[in-house]
This record gives C-alpha cells, structure tokens and sequence, in this order.
C-alpha cells in the first residue's frame, strides 16, 4: 500500500464553473489529480435531450475550453484529469479530449471512458413497476415522457480506467464524491468494504465537490463572513492521507480563503442526515467530524466514518413535463410598484378569461415579492400618491412606498408550446394594452425537462470501459 500523501484538486464544482481557477490549480496545485464534477440532477437529462437532436453532442459545451486550458500543464507535470463532463454522451467527449490533444500537438495523450450509467433500455425492459421515490407514481406512469435513465455510478466503476496509463478519464453520471474517492482507493489500494476509508473518502469529496464553495465562494456576506481577494477566488485541493484524513487548501497566494467556518458549510450542504449519507460505495458518516485550523488556508478534516453500502443505486429519471411560457416587463420612477402590480393584474385576467386560471403560475413583482412573497397570489396595495413630482427619484413622500424599480414577471407551466407562447405574447403585449412606462419586455418559452428518481438493483448495472488514443481506438 502506497501510504505518501495524494494531492487533489477540483476544477470546477458545476457545469458552467470558472476556467482561470482551474489553470490555476494545474500550473501550481503539484496536483497528482484534477477532477471536474459538472452534472447537476438535470444536467444529463437536457444532455440527453440534446443528443436525441444531435448525435455527436451530448457533452458538456465547455469541456474543449477546459481541456484546452489545462491539458499541457496537466501532461507537464503528470496530473491525471477525471472527470463527468461526458454527460449523455461520454464517448463522443473522450473523442473530443483526443482532438484538443491533437490540436495542442499532445499524441501521446490517453482517454478512458467509463460507460454504463445510461440504463434507460434496462428499465424500461424490467422496472416499470419501480415505485418512483418523490411521488405516488411508478416508473410506468412516467415511461410515455422518458427521456433519460442514468444511474449514479460509485469508485467502482472508475478502477478499471484508472488501472489504465490513461492522461484523461471521461465519464457519465457518477455520484460527485465517487470522482474523488475512486483515485484515492486507486493510490491507496483501499478495498471495496474498508468502509471507514470510504467513508472518509467520500467525506473528501464532497468537501471538494463544489470548488469555490469551500474557499469563499456562496460563503461571503460583506460585514459578516468578508472573504478576502473574490476577484481572484481559487479553487481548493486537499491532501489525503493513506488513513484518509486529509488537509483542505488552496494555492498559495490565490484569492479567497480556507477556514472551519467554509468547511462547515460544505460539510452541510446537501446532506439530509449527516449519519447515513447514502453513496454508491458507502453509507458515510460525518456526525463525528472534526474540523481543525492548522495554519492559514488549512483546515484539517477528521473522524469520517462509513457503513456497509446498500444494495441499489439510486437512478435520475428525465422527463417532459410540459412548457413555461415567461415574460417580464420593467416599470420606474414615481408609482412604480402600483404599476407593475396593475400590469400583473391585467395579465392574470386577461390569462384567465383566455382558460389558463387553471395552470400553475407565478406572478411577481422583482424587488417586491418575488422571494419571500405569496407565491402565485402575490399582490401589493396601491400606496398613497406621491405628494410632490419634484420628489427626487430616490426619495418619496412619506406614506408612499420607497421602491422606485421594479420588474413584473408572469410565468406559467403550460402543457403546449402554443400555451407557452400566448402567455409570453400577454405580457409584451402591456407595452400598449397596459400600464404608462412600460419598458424592457422580455419573453421566453421552454420545455420543462423534469428530474425524478428510481432505486434499481445495483446487480443490474454493468459498466466498461474504452481506452482511446492518438489512433481514435
């Protein structure tokens, strides 16, 4: 067992994720590993949307530009780069890491791609009595909108390509964690049931998982949690240990900061019992960990746990679930809450007497209601009239509300794409149907891709890998 300690680094911790913290990372993280983590629950199921339209797409849109950025350093200094950026289409992508290679006059470059996740055929062949986990429906109810089934992948499934001399390792959808934990059961040789070990990897990962997360990034609160240098913000790396206790860092010098109060974030995000955290390769155990500041942009993470894993593996269902039809519109100046909430009223009358009252909505008044208000009901009272139109746009009589922008948003979830299209049509239409100054009218309609999930038997997952290289095989 190797016991030295390993070096890993997240390079971006969402699909659309910065590069520049990344490049970083590779020129001077001396990172043995650099993982990418870019799916999010609907993530894949769009991909998949995409591909049925285009076969070769599929993957994730940036990761040219991120192969691109960091493969030289990575080859320079022998960094591996794993990654799920292959989304719907993982082999497609592992070709298109080989042609950036190329590009970048890197022959020598190697590509793995673990395939599998995709069990759609399987499911529909064998699991529509599935019950699905967020509703009373199975997974026959929802079949006539499929688009997508893809199971969360565990370690497992990346042994294989690690096992290979492979620079760059391209998959579907794996549980986040899995991405980090499956180099470090490679490095270490931890077996498939140390389960404290995978526990404290898996700990590691989701740690990693989210990138700036864990270095100020969604942290900073000016006058309350400042974090230093945010133009600048790196990404982090940890330091595991053979035990896989491990430090938290960054790149010397980066902006941004690693502290107990970041860790703890993190450590809580997402979790629903921080006991029994369900993995494909473990259940973890983070009830006992302790965080500890070691040094500046230190923390050091301990007492990670782990359980027997279960015997499913949780599977992310995409499925059409009908059209939102959005317009907004923008109002300022004197009277402009009373405005935008008499452009929303007429809307939602006009709406209504057209048949929609029906559906579900939103009607909102951006800088008013639209978070912490009523919901599809919101609605404000007219207050009393400005007293004075010498009033400076920044001040009001008193009694009047302080609020002088504000932006009406209609949106509606439709069964058609006519539907969708009509309400959008209604609000551009207030420009001369509705309310004085009206102004900056935008309209959208989408296809709502839905995400649900199923437990399928993880005896029915089988996963392989390909191996490319210079000669495309």
């Amino acid at each position: 067992m190797n016991t030295s300690t390993l070096r890993i680094g997240a390079g971006a911790g969402y699909a659309g994720d910065r590069i520049p913290p990344a490049v970083e990372l590779a020129e001077k993280g001396q990172l043995d590993y650099l993982v990418f983590e870019c799916l999010a629950e609907r993530t894949i199921a769009l991909a998949q949307l995409e591909r049925s339209h285009h076969p070769d797409a599929g993957f994730d849109p940036l990761l040219t530009a991120r192969m691109r950025a960091v493969l030289p350093a990575c080859i320079r200094q022998g960094t591996r780069i794993i990654s799920n950026m292959g989304a719907a289409n993982p082999l497609q992508a592992g070709y298109a890491v080989l042609a950036v290679a190329e590009a970048l006059g890197l022959p020598q470059v190697k590509v793995a791609v673990v395939l599998g996740d995709d069990v759609l055929t399987t499911l529909c062949a064998d699991g529509l009595s599935l019950p699905v986990l967020e509703s009373n429906q199975t997974l026959a109810d929802l079949q006539p909108q499929l688009i997508s089934a893809n199971a969360y992948l565990g370690a497992d499934a990346l042994l294989p390509a690690l096992q290979t001399d492979a620079h760059v390792i391209i998959t579907g959808r794996v549980a986040d964690p899995a991405l980090f934990l499956a180099p470090l059961m490679h490095h270490f040789g931890w077996t498939h049931d140390d389960w404290t070990r995978l526990g404290k990897g898996v700990l590691v990962g989701h740690l990693l998982e989210c990138a700036a997360q864990i270095t100020g990034g969604y942290f900073a609160d000016p006058g309350y949690k400042d974090v230093p240098h945010m133009a600048q913000l790196g990404f982090p790396l940890a330091e595991v240990s053979a035990s896989g206790d491990a430090v938290i860092t960054k790149v010397a010098g980066s902006g941004g900061c690693v502290t107990v109060a970041t860790c703890t974030e993190q450590l809580l995000y997402e979790i629903e019992n921080p006991a029994r955290y369900l993995q494909p390769d473990v259940v973890a155990d983070f009830s006992q960990v302790q965080l500890t500041q070691v040094g500046p942009d230190r923390v050091q993470i301990t007492d990670g746990n782990g359980h027997p894993r279960t015997d499913t593996l949780k599977v992310t269902l995409g499925y059409r679930d009908g059209f939102i039809g959005e317009g907004q519109m923008s109002y300022a100046g004197l009277g402009a809450p009373a405005r935008g909430q008499l452009a929303l009223d007429l809307v939602r009358e006009r709406l209504a007497q057209a048949g929609y009252a029906e559906f579900e909505g939103r009607y909102d008044l951006i800088g008013v209601n639209a978070i912490f208000g009523g919901g599809s009901q919101n609605t404000i009272e007219p207050k009393a009239p400005y007293l004075s139109t010498e009033l400076s746009p920044h001040r009001t009589a008193e009694g009047s509300n302080a609020t002088t922008e504000v932006r009406a948003r209609v949106t509606l979830r439709v069964p058609t794409l006519q539907h969708a299209q009509h309400v959008a049509h209604e609000v551009e239409a207030l420009y001369l149907n509705g309310p004085a100054g009206g102004g900056g009218a935008t309209r959208s309609v989408r296809e709502v891709i839905a995400a649900a999930a199923v437990l399928m038997p993880r005896s029915a997952v089988h996963t392989s890998t390909v191996l490319l290289n210079a000669e495309g095989h």
